[in-house]
Parts: C-alpha cells; structure tokens; sequence
C-alpha cells in the first residue's frame, strides 16, 4: 500500500455537544448490566463513550458501517479499523443531565508496518469541557490496518490477580453497546460481514467495552479510590461469545495493573493510577 503524506490533518480540530441526557444513561447501563446513576449524579469512568456521537447519513457510511473518512479524519480507502488504546485523565467527574462540550484535535499520524501490513495510527485529543472546566482529558489511539487477517492469539502469560470477574460478551450485549455508543462498526453485529470480509473468527468485542470493563472491575473492588488516570492498550481482539476475564492487581502506592485475559494470556491492559 502507498504511503501518503497526512500532515496537513494534523491539528484539525471538531466540537461536539451532548447533554448526558439520563434516559440514554439508562440504556447505558442496561448495556453494560450495571445499576444506572440519577440526574445530578457522577457519569461513571468512560461511560462518556456513549455521548458526544456525530453521526451520519447512510450514504456517508463506508463498507464497514463507520462514516467515510473525509472530514475530520482523512480519506484512508479501504483498511480496517482498530481500537489501540489510550490514555485518560479524570480530573473532575462529569454530572448525569448537565451539558457538556467535547472538544477533539488530530495530534498525531504515524504510518508503522508490522507482521500484517502497514498500519496507520491516529492519535486523536479530546477534552470533555462541563461548566467551563476540563473534566475529562483523553488520548485515543486508532489504528487503520491493511486489509490482511487478523492477529488473534495470544502471548503474554497473565499475571496473578488480586481481583476479577467474568464477562460474558452475548451478541446481544455487542448489539446493545454498538447502539448505546451509535457504532455502526459491523464487525461487531454482522456475523457475515465479519467472517467473510474480515477474517475474525465470530462477532469482535468492542475495545470501548473492554476497557470500561477492567475499569469497572477495580472500582467495584475498590470503591472508595479515587481513580487519577487510566493508560489502556489492546493487544488482540476478543471474540464472541467466548466468555473473557477483567482482572487487576495494586503495583505500589496508588498504582495497579489491569487486563483482560482470556484462555490465560492477555487481550488487554492497563496501568491506572488512583488516589490512595
């Protein structure tokens, strides 16, 4: 695939709004079969993900159910898209039922190639802006990958957990969450789609939901720290509707491991830090 020059991307910028409105909160929760907070209450950690989406019409819509790229990402022709990670920074929670601003830079795009072909990384900026301040601050990592199979054995042995929980991936949860977070990504629903022009073995767990997961595993273990920041990376996709392990363990002072694992090596991780 020819390398081109995406530089003059880097910097743009695009604003979106979004009232947390409690009844998509709801649905939130239902989606991710947790207890759904009041108006005036705490957004839990990355159910953000869930607002601030701008969509489009059908006929801007590429063969994969994402919008073409074109306007606030550039035209990338026909790879695959990939959730890499990320790193966030909770700096005040946002408030259920309160307006809020997200407002996302371009920061970096760096073409690598790897074992199946050239991937090309984006490094998008976004802040989450409530009542004049920044609550939330995050980095994505995206990846676009050349149209070439998928890596999806694991390496890396799981380490010993301090705590856990199962999570069992239903088609009918991908559904939810893809509706919840308006993904229109069809690896995630269409079994045919993902199988016969993808090359997964079954329906993709959406990276969103499983860093929201292990996340939510250490504030369940933990409820009374208070959660700083949250660096997560994926390393291979999880595939429905094998059930899959969010787990954790503290590292030091105010620190902790968590991941994903699954037949014990690791699909996810993370290093978060909270205060203790």
């Amino acid at each position: 695939m020819t390398t081109q020059d995406y530089s003059n991307w880097i910097g743009r910028t695009e604003t979106c709004t979004d009232n947390l409105d409690i009844g998509h909160v709801r649905q939130t929760a239902l989606a991710l079969n947790r207890a759904a907070p009041a108006v005036g209450d705490t957004l839990p950690h990355l159910w953000v993900w869930a607002h601030f989406v701008r969509g489009q019409p059908y006929e801007e819509l590429g063969r994969d159910g994402h919008p073409n790229k074109g306007s606030f990402l550039p035209p990338l022709g026909e790879r695959n898209r990939m959730w890499a990670g990320g790193r966030v920074r909770f700096n005040k929670p946002l408030r259920v039922g309160t307006p809020a601003e997200r407002r996302s830079t371009i920061l970096k795009i760096e073409e690598k190639h790897g074992r199946t072909g050239s991937l090309l990384f984006f490094t998008v900026q976004h802040d989450y802006v409530q009542d004049g301040e920044v609550c939330i601050s995050e980095e994505q990592d995206i990846v676009y990958r050349a149209p070439t199979p998928p890596k999806l054995e694991g390496s890396i042995e799981a380490p010993q957990r301090e705590w856990g929980q199962t999570i069992e991936p239903s088609p009918v949860m991908l559904f939810r969450y893809s509706a919840v977070t308006f993904n229109g990504h069809r690896i995630h629903y269409d079994l045919d789609y993902v199988t016969n022009q993808e090359g997964y073995p079954g329906l993709v767990v959406h990276g969103p939901l499983i860093a929201t997961t292990i996340l939510q595993a250490f504030v369940d273990a933990h409820p009374d720290r208070e959660v700083e920041t949250f660096h997560y990376r994926g390393l291979r996709p999880l595939i429905s509707p094998r059930p899959f392990e969010v787990a954790g363990a503290l590292t030091g002072d105010g620190k902790a491991k968590l991941w994903a694992e699954q037949d014990g090596t690791l699909a996810h991780q993370a290093d978060l830090t909270f205060k203790s």
